[in-house]
């Protein structure tokens, strides 16, 4: 029974093409974001930029779950209405980020393992209680000279595994987010190869951990070049290389796949979403959807600059954004959206 109400979960999310807005950015990484456009790095202003986000008119017609922070779950509007509250009543399934952070790994120089298993079934529980339906929890592989090291790779699968579990023992839907890094010099091929490797190793975890595939959501990295590669492929080149990756590597069971953007500009990664749905959605087991933070927010933030009578103009873009990437579900996102 309990399988089959955690993948009603997430077929809820993703029905009507629609997608995950990450929306889970630790209170450091918001104030980064916010210092550069000269906001002020305050809890007001973040409540502030929430609400603009989660009061955004029409965005349950292409969101269908929203990931908060633990300080975001906790918030209200303006008039003391809960943001989860609002995200339910807009038809969007709210979710929650459980994971503490990505720390140095013992022994594996420039390696990170994501830490917060401990005392997590006891948030798990309360965070069900303040109406999280899902959860998120990412681990993070870097590419350079040596590395991914196998200890990495394995540690963090295993935490993974340990996390879903967890979550499907409370009744929410765990995000598997196992992210290998777009930063560096590395080719694509090697992007492929550390990718499928990974995955590989998470579901083998997934597998010993007895979590159900069926009552999961993965979050991987598109297969990409590094930033600062030479040779930059083809949207098509990289929708091929991603989903050959994911079908070798992702049981069939699971019911959606929802790609991190990772740093892709906002229009970027809706094209590369559109060609992967263009070119393979008829053959595919799973839904391939979008769980984007920056690639959505980050056009409204630029436009909002912690001004309130920017708001409105900062929602239309914002919905605007989710809509591009509901058309590149359906593989119908074209160049003229932009306009």
């Amino acid at each position: 029974m309990k399988s089959q109400v955690l993948r009603d979960i997430a077929t809820t999310i993703f029905a009507h093409s629609k997608g995950l807005l990450a929306m889970d950015e630790s209170t450091p990484t918001c104030s980064k974001r916010f210092a550069s456009l000269g906001i002020p790095q305050t809890e007001e202003a973040r409540r502030a930029y929430r609400e603009l986000i989660v009061t955004t008119h029409g965005l349950g017609e292409s969101i269908g779950g929203a990931i908060l922070f633990d300080e975001t779950i906790r918030q209200q509007t303006i008039d003391g209405i809960p943001f989860v509250k609002v995200l339910v009543e807009a038809g969007i399934v709210p979710g929650i980020k459980v994971d503490i952070g990505a720390k140095e790994l013992a022994g594996c120089s420039g390696e990170k393992v994501t830490e917060g298993l401990d005392g997590l079934r006891d948030r798990l529980a309360e965070y069900s209680r303040l109406g999280a339906r899902f959860a998120k929890w990412r681990a993070v592989i870097a590419i350079g000279d040596a590395i991914p090291s196998r200890s990495c790779i394995e540690a963090n699968a295993h935490a993974l595994a340990r996390y879903a579990a967890l979550c499907q023992e409370a009744g929410l839907v765990p995000v598997v987010e196992p992210e290998v890094l777009m930063d560096g010099g590395h080719t694509l091929e090697r992007c492929l190869e550390v990718t499928e490797e990974v995955l590989r190793e998470v579901f083998c975890q997934l597998y010993a951990q007895r979590v159900r595939p069926e009552g999961m959501i993965l979050k991987p990295n598109m297969v990409l070049p590094g930033t600062t590669c030479t040779k930059q492929e083809s949207v098509e080149e990289i929708a091929d290389a991603t989903v050959g990756c994911l079908l070798r590597a992702v049981p069939a069971a699971v019911p959606a796949i929802a790609f991190l953007s990772g740093g892709q500009s906002a229009a970027l990664a809706s094209v590369r979403l559109n060609a992967m749905n263009v070119r393979f959605k008829s053959r595919l087991p799973w839904a391939l959807a979008f769980s984007f933070a920056r690639a959505i927010q980050q056009p409204a933030l630029e436009l909002w600059k912690g001004q309130e009578a920017n708001v409105l103009i900062a929602q239309q873009a914002l919905y605007h954004r989710a809509r591009c990437n509901q058309a590149a579900r359906r593989g119908e996102y074209t160049s003229e959206m932009e306009n």
